[in-house]
């Protein structure tokens, strides 16, 4: 039998710490890259610095290619094997782009970087699952995505912090650090999870079966392409935004300190998120939520206020909507995608997160680069992909509809 939540030497507090470390990863290795920005155009792409966000985005992809196999190799051989083997890769990929001497080199060196973190990112999530149920896994998940979402506000700033102190490479050392805390961390107080007997040995037909049904479901499809419209709003805003501060608004130094204040309050929206979705149902507060970002972008757009005297006050707030938005879309969309799915829970998870991130990113490949002195590639993009995101949710509820007016006994919209 495994460990469980009484017997495990690890008290609540220590593990809820040990699991919200886990799942930073991934923030902390997006979000404290922001400031190096400039520092990697200038050293690695001089003549081309609208290539430097790549960084970010060959991130992306390797931890969404990772996600697809990460809970399936976790459930064969155990939790901890997994985010061992993980974060070695992520710990070996993070030393090669501190060595990288051109942009190619540190972008092969970031896509397996994020390769190495989707281990963690994902297995953390199962390690709750193993020791805890119901609503105190309920309870830890919610706490652990608190924490989890206040990282993005101090992020940058410690980025800045490493870079005027050791230089930009150093960041990469920083990463190493922080993987390593938690590995040994991890090695010393947590016990493996999933007992032998308990493992399901890997059957790639079986896993072809699940994908087969997963994208045969039109809701999950539905759900999918606009989660990964979603996620693209929020990469290509990654991948400009230091840009946009410090090229036409000249806040170059404050940045760090901006997007703080914009993450800080963007991760209340979890909590409007739970006050709202059960009168309002997800469909709908997804929908509203989108149609508003429209509006907020087109106000940007027609009235060109990125070059007017509160343009800079009008675009934080509309980044920070983007941010809040995104807190209430993105975890919507993912449970609507798995509401049709929970006989394949597991699969169904890592099918569906490792699609829409890898969507994502190729999308935001090519807009993210299209900078040109202007917020206007930016926040036309957000608007386009707004507007398509609002007519496939439009879409959505209509096939909903349809499905449950063919039903013996219709039930309420999600």
């Amino acid at each position: 039998m495994p460990p469980t939540s009484q017997d495990f030497r690890m008290g609540r507090a220590e593990f809820v710490a040990l699991i919200a470390m886990i799942f930073a990863t991934i923030a902390f290795s997006i979000d404290a890259m922001l400031p190096a920005m400039p520092e990697i155009a200038a050293e690695l792409t001089p003549d081309l610095p609208h290539r430097a966000p790549l960084v970010l985005s060959a991130f992306l992809i390797g931890m969404g290619i990772g996600t697809f196999f990460t809970g399936p190799l976790s459930d064969a051989f155990g939790r901890k094997k997994v985010i061992y083997g993980g974060a070695a890769l992520y710990i070996v990929a993070a030393g090669l782009a501190w060595y990288a001497q051109s942009l190619e080199m540190m972008l092969i060196a970031r896509v397996f970087q994020g390769l190495g973190a989707s281990g963690p990112r994902v297995v953390a999530l199962a390690v709750i699952r193993d020791l805890y149920s119901g609503r105190q896994m309920a309870q830890i998940s919610s706490i652990v995505m608190v924490i989890f979402t206040l990282v993005p506000a101090v992020a940058p700033a410690l980025g800045a912090l490493i870079i005027s102190t050791a230089g930009w490479r150093a960041i990469f050392l920083a990463f190493i650090v922080f993987a390593a805390i938690y590995l040994i961390w991890m090695a010393i107080r947590l016990p493996e999870t999933l007992a032998v007997e308990r493992r399901r040995p890997l059957r790639a037909r079986l896993m072809l079966q699940a994908v087969r049904e997963i994208f045969a479901h039109r809701v999950v499809r539905l759900s999918i392409l606009v989660q990964s419209l979603a996620m693209a709003m929020l990469f290509i805003t990654l991948m400009m935004v230091q840009q946009i501060y410090a090229e036409v608004y000249d806040r170059a130094a404050s940045f760090p300190y901006w997007f703080g204040v914009v993450a800080a309050i963007s991760a209340t929206a979890s909590v409007l998120n739970a006050l709202l979705v059960v009168r309002y149902g997800m469909q709908r507060l997804i929908t509203i939520a989108f149609g508003l970002q429209i509006l907020l972008s087109l106000v940007f757009v027609y009235f060109d206020l990125g070059e007017r005297m509160y343009g800079f006050a009008f675009f934080v707030g509309w980044q920070t909507y983007l941010f809040f938005q995104a807190g209430l879309t993105l975890g919507n969309l993912n449970a609507l995608a798995m509401e049709p799915m929970g006989h394949i829970a597991g699969t169904a998870a890592s099918v569906i997160s490792a699609v829409a991130t890898v969507i994502a990113a190729l999308i935001s490949i090519p807009i993210g680069t299209l900078f040109d002195g202007t917020a206007h590639p930016l926040t036309i993009a957000v608007l386009v992909l707004a507007t398509l995101a609002f007519g496939l949710m439009m879409y959505l509820g209509r096939v909903v509809r349809s499905a449950a007016s063919t039903s013996a006994t219709p039930a309420p919209a999600p």
